[in-house]
């Protein structure tokens, strides 16, 4: 290693902290962490809901993603140091790494992300390790050792060999899942995604250069996969949410067609749109406004054709007042071919089983237990 490339080891002369009602505090030691932390780039993260139109159904999910990334970040540091396992299994460098790219996982993320990417080529992640690579972060990650932002981009982009570090982050029981499932059911008010954190972290083991769990804490483990499965159903896919979330994307592709998704449109806003001279994008923006949403109701060939029809008859464009959705879960899915991100158990012989495998419950859940959702949105005044 560069002599120059020891700034990376740097750290603050006393340890930041912030208040956070998840995990009581984020603690900060390397000044690398606190500069990402306080750069413009990161500070955008503030202005980004982390659930994005869920707050249309609870009102008290105003939480942002400024606050999940710091989560994802404390969950990542007390992996690296608290788990003695994981403490043995990497370097001082490689933990500031990976603390990186947990602080980092979602810089990519934009305004009702979800509803963007829907129309535009555009993958949040992808473009997380775009703005790593080539931008102001770059240079500030840079500066304090030579290749540090390809380094922190290549775990995000699943392209390091350091599977643990990809694992910590990007898996079927990773920090990212850990802490928004957390936070989400705090900010909605709801107990389903509520899981025993303390336990998962304790049991977390490293074999093999894999992350696995003690066999003694699966049965937490099959809490976790209730909780996500729980979440996902009753907060995340609620249909009002996707109702919301269907006027969004109805924008987002007129604005495409009329060509207004320039720099200056985003930063003027819906509500001044209301007043465009297009009448579809103001009638739109208005029901977005006003949370004058679409109606739903399951889908099928024969409704899908008579909704088009009454739509047309009352002179609505079924490109942009009829949308189709469809979400699928299931409580547990195992990976197919590799099993690095996968959930890994270790037996008491020693041995590694995937969790569907080793779990009697996770088993059953996996074989018998799979959702689908499909509905159609729609202007309610056209029944």
């Amino acid at each position: 290693m560069r002599s120059s490339d020891q700034r990376i080891f740097s750290k603050l002369d006393e340890i930041k902290v912030m208040r956070d009602p998840i995990h009581g505090y984020i603690h900060v030691s390397y000044e690398i962490i606190w500069a990402i932390i306080n750069h413009p780039i990161f500070q955008r993260l503030r202005r980004i809901k982390q659930m994005g139109s869920s707050y249309i159904v609870y009102h008290t999910a105003e939480h942002t993603r400024f606050a999940h990334s710091l989560g994802v970040y404390e969950i990542v540091q007390r992996m690296c140091y608290e788990n003695k396992d994981i403490a043995q299994a990497i370097d001082e460098k490689d933990k500031i790494i990976v603390m990186l790219a947990a602080l980092l996982h979602d810089i990519g993320h934009g305004p009702f992300s979800h509803a963007f990417e829907s129309v535009f080529p555009f993958d949040h992640e992808e473009y997380s390790v775009k703005i790593i690579e080539n931008s102001p972060l770059a240079q500030l990650l840079d500066s304090y050792a030579e290749g540090l932002s390809k380094e922190v981009a290549d775990i995000i982009a699943h392209r390091s060999t350091k599977t643990l570090l990809i694992s910590m982050i990007s898996s079927q029981l990773d920090a990212d899942r850990m802490d928004y499932l957390l936070r989400d059911a705090y900010f909605t008010g709801t107990k389903y995604g509520e899981y025993d954190l303390e336990r998962v972290l304790r049991t977390l083991r490293v074999k093999d250069g894999k992350l696995v769990v003690k066999e003694s804490g699966m049965h937490t483990i099959e809490d976790y996969i209730m909780a996500r499965y729980h979440m996902y159903w009753q907060v995340y896919y609620h249909p009002v949410a996707r109702s919301f979330e269907a006027i969004l994307n109805k924008i987002f592709m007129r604005m495409q067609d009329l060509y207004l998704l320039d720099e200056y449109a985003r930063v003027y806003g819906f509500e001044r749109l209301i007043d465009h001279q297009d009448k579809i994008i103001s009638d739109l923006c208005r029901r977005l406004r006003d949370r004058d949403l679409f109606e739903y109701i399951e889908s099928n060939d024969a409704n899908l054709d008579e909704l088009k029809s009454k739509l047309v008859a009352k002179g609505y464009d079924p490109r942009y007042y009829m949308a189709q959705d469809l979400v699928r879960q299931s409580p547990y899915q195992p990976y197919r071919g590799s099993d690095e991100r996968g959930i890994l158990i270790l037996m008491p012989d020693g041995k590694i089983k995937e969790l569907s495998k080793a779990s009697m419950i996770v088993n059953s859940l996996a074989k018998g237990i799979s959702k689908d959702d499909h509905k159609i949105f729609f202007p309610q005044e056209i029944m």
